[in-house]
C-alpha cells in the first residue's frame, strides 16, 4: 500500500474523493498528510474530521521556495511518504520535490491536456466554443501542466452549457477518476 501525501489548495473536494476511495477500500493508499498553502482553507477542515495529519504553511514567511520545499520535503520523510498527489495546488513545484520525487508526483487538471493548461481551464475551454473538453492526469515537471500523461477522460459540452455546468460535469468525472487511475498506476497497471 503506497503512502501518499495529497498537496491542496482550496476546498478539497479531490482530497475528499480521494479520502472516500482509500476508505472503501477502491484506492488501496494511506494519507499520511495533508498540506495546504493556504491555511484556513476547507481542505484542510476536511483533513482533520478525516483524521489525517494537516501540515499548513505561508510560502511568503519563507525566503524562497527552495527553503519552504526542504521543510516539505523533511516532513516528507518523516511521514514515509512515497507518492506526491496533487488535488487542486496551485503553486508550480519547484527543483528540491522535483528532484526528490521524480515520477512520483501526479496532479490532476481539468482540461484534455496539451489543451487549456494553466488557470481557469474551464473558462478557457468555454470561450474557446470547444465541443469537448475533459480530465487529465499527468507526472509533474518543471512546467505548467506540461508532464507526461498518465490518463485522461473526455466531457462534452453541450450547446448553451455555462461555465458552472462544464465545471460540475469535470467534478463529477474527477472524483471518480482520479482515485482509480491513482489505483492503478499504485498497483503497477498504468
Amino acid at each position: 500500500m503506497k503512502k501518499i501525501a495529497v498537496f491542496a489548495s482550496g476546498s478539497g473536494s479531490n482530497f475528499q474523493a480521494i479520502h472516500d476511495a482509500v476508505q472503501s477500500g477502491k484506492l488501496r493508499a494511506e494519507i499520511k498528510l495533508l498540506v495546504c498553502d493556504k491555511p484556513g482553507a476547507f481542505v484542510t477542515e476536511r483533513a482533520r474530521k478525516a483524521g489525517v495529519l494537516v501540515l499548513e504553511f505561508i510560502p511568503k514567511q519563507f525566503a524562497s521556495k527552495e527553503e519552504f520545499e526542504t521543510m516539505l520535503h523533511e516532513e516528507l520523510q518523516k511521514n514515509e511518504v512515497e507518492y506526491i498527489v496533487l488535488a487542486g495546488y496551485m503553486r508550480l513545484i519547484g527543483s528540491v520535490l522535483l528532484e526528490n520525487y521524480g515520477k512520483r508526483i501526479i496532479n490532476i487538471h481539468p482540461s484534455l491536456l496539451p489543451a487549456f493548461p494553466g488557470m481557469d481551464a474551464v473558462g478557457q475551454a468555454v470561450a474557446a466554443g470547444v465541443k469537448v473538453t475533459g480530465v487529465t492526469i499527468h507526472f509533474v515537471d518543471e512546467g505548467m501542466d506540461t508532464g507526461p500523461i498518465i490518463a485522461q477522460r473526455a466531457v462534452e459540452i453541450q450547446e448553451g452549457d455555462r461555465e458552472d455546468e462544464v465545471a460540475q460535469k469535470i467534478h463529477e468525472i474527477e472524483h471518480e477518476f482520479y482515485p482509480e487511475t491513482l489505483d492503478r498506476l499504485f498497483e503497477g497497471k498504468r
